[in-house]
């Protein structure tokens, strides 16, 4: 193995490496036009909504889960669909209710006739898996997709069966009605790459969906196809080719281990939350163009990254702090590395 001496491409700070020096250089020039190709699609179907179409880019990329949690009829079962038909990939539906059971999702041996007992996949075998409204169902269900989310795999009967590839959760819960739910358990939250909410359109916005209606009679006809599962796949196998300097992991670190001493919080984000900030600062950073990540791709990407791993205590839900909150006075107060390329 060749030992190559050089600069880091963002601190210019002299380095002795192996790993560096002999990868090629990313061409992000795929990943710019993976972001501007889905969000042109996308668009078609959900207006006005091109900040969450592309943190769901950067989560594809990323290989992550996404929990999509606001008010009925914005459009999160919309988006889930349209983003799987933009991508070219097989798209399956789940909706999940107090009598859901979790062979109704992971699938079940049958007994067949001819070739003995079998295993009946259930729909968790797709690329694109749309859990409607998941805590509706109790968490028996909802850990029934547990390994489904981190191993991409299925076991049954002491028998593993691996899902397709790509593979994403899409999934959807109602913040404000609480009657007949069952929340969340933290493994299973710790899970979702990021937690999304879509919010209400604009005004203009809102006169452009009715024209769309007026013009389709399902606006998912507008989106067409951009990408395949392959296109995908190549993508995220690359994104380890994103730069990131030694100051910008610690400053990661510091700000997700911060969470877990914070005020108010009983219990902060798991180390999985700096794996899944890394990864996502790397897409935003590949699909702006560069192949080095900033401190203002980690900044812009925290919130929806980490806030929904936070335990808050009691007390200080009754006083209203919320875990954005809590992100945002960890973002004020621990130091920005000084690195070229910064927003600073």
């Amino acid at each position: 193995m060749t030992i190559s001496r050089g600069r880091s491409p963002i601190s210019g700070e002299r380095f002795i490496s192996s790993s560096w020096a002999e990868a090629s250089p990313l061409d992000v020039k795929g990943y710019v036009a993976f972001r501007e190709k889905l969000v042109e699609s996308v668009s078609k179907a959900i207006v006005g909504k091109r900040d969450v179409t592309e943190i769901v880019a950067y989560d594809l990329l990323a290989g992550g889960h996404i929990l999509f949690e606001d008010n009925p009829g914005l459009g999160k079962t919309t988006l889930a669909k349209a983003v799987a038909k933009a991508i070219g990939c097989e798209f399956r539906r789940v909706q999940f209710t107090a009598d859901l059971l979790p062979a109704d999702v992971t699938g079940t041996f049958v007994l067949d006739a001819k070739s003995g007992f079998r295993f009946m996949k259930g729909p968790v075998f797709t690329q694109v898996l749309l859990a409607d409204e998941i805590n509706r169902s109790p968490p028996k269900t909802q850990s029934a997709l547990l390994e489904a989310m981190q191993e991409r795999q299925v076991t049954a009967e002491n028998q593993t069966f691996p899902l397709p590839a790509p593979f994403v959760v899409f999934a959807t819960q109602n913040p404000i009605e609480y009657e007949g739910t069952y929340p969340l358990p933290e493994a299973q939250m710790d899970r979702f790459t990021v937690r999304l909410r879509m919010g209400y359109p604009s005004f203009e916005d809102e006169v452009e969906i009715l024209s769309l209606r007026r013009m389709s009679g399902d606006e998912l006809d507008l989106v067409t196809r951009e990408f395949g599962p392959a296109d995908l796949i190549a993508l995220q196998s690359s994104l380890d080719g994103v730069f990131i300097d030694d100051d910008l992991k610690s400053y990661i670190v510091a700000v997700v281990s911060g969470t877990r001493s914070a005020s108010g919080v009983e219990v902060g984000s798991s180390p999985r939350g700096s794996i899944q900030m890394s990864r996502m600062s790397r897409a935003r950073a590949a699909c702006d163009g560069r192949d080095f990540v900033t401190p203002d791709d980690v900044k812009q990407l925290a919130i929806p990254v980490l806030a929904h791993r936070l335990l808050l205590s009691t007390d200080s839900e009754v006083k209203g702090l919320t875990q954005a909150a809590v992100i945002e006075d960890l973002l004020k107060h621990v130091p920005v590395p000084k690195v070229s390329g910064s927003e600073e």
